[in-house]
């Protein structure tokens, strides 16, 4: 199998992700504490997978368009969202088909690790956004994923591979680590401001549910979430 082929495990990825302490508990709820009021704004979800992120912004007010790249979680998003947002196939390696000043505010929900360079679509998120406009995302955190990899210099950019355990299959994924000076290198060579970097805490709810994962969650790095702004 093909890395990070979700067509291949979409269902079984989409229930998992729907419960799991790491998506549930932890960067859905942070990440839509970040992006906060979206009431009539239009917003593009890149990398929308399932769709939950979308029906949270759908249920905010927000004109939403979700884009990703596997056909099956896309269907899966059409499923769940029953015609209110606008779904499409696309890459984020490649332009996006969208009019320049597109959208108020893009989201982008733990994708930007999978791509070797954030500058296409850096370049392309803030071409989608007028100025001010909005970039809220979550990504791995540097610090996570050197220290699991065994690779040897945090201070470059490489990929690493991991192995899922999905609706009784192995899935093999891969991911791109890079440094923290690298991510701010590229939002600021893009024309994006930082506004706010974040290392949130899970939803407390999660002690009780699932106390070992909180307990990873609340004293190691996992992912860090950014909102910048379109200068």
């Amino acid at each position: 199998m093909a890395e990070n082929d979700y067509d291949a495990f979409a269902a079984a990825y989409d229930a998992d992700n729907e419960v799991n302490a790491w998506n549930a508990y932890y960067e859905r709820p942070a990440i839509l504490a970040l992006v906060g009021d979206v009431a009539g704004l239009s917003v593009l979800d890149a990398g929308c997978g399932g769709g939950a992120h979308a029906a949270a912004l759908l249920e905010r007010g927000a004109v939403v368009t979700g884009i990703d790249a596997s056909a099956g979680m896309l269907e899966i998003a059409q499923h769940r969202l029953e015609g209110r947002a606008r779904l499409l196939s696309a890459d984020l390696n490649e332009a996006l088909p969208f009019a320049d000043k597109a959208f108020d505010l893009i989201l982008a929900s733990l994708v930007m690790h999978y791509l070797p360079d954030w500058s296409r679509p850096l370049s392309e998120f803030n071409r989608l956004l007028p100025e001010g406009g909005r970039l809220v995302f979550s990504t791995h955190h540097p610090f996570m994923d050197h220290a699991s990899t065994g690779h040897d210099n945090y201070f470059e950019t490489y990929s690493f591979d991991e192995t899922w355990q999905r609706g009784g299959k192995d899935i093999a994924m891969r991911f791109w680590h890079r440094p923290l000076h690298a991510m701010f290198d590229a939002l600021k060579s893009a024309g994006f401001q930082i506004d706010v970097v974040s290392e949130p805490q899970p939803d407390p709810q999660a002690r009780t549910l699932f106390p070992q994962a909180y307990q990873s969650l609340t004293t190691k790095p996992r992912f860090l979430f950014f909102s910048v702004v379109k200068a």
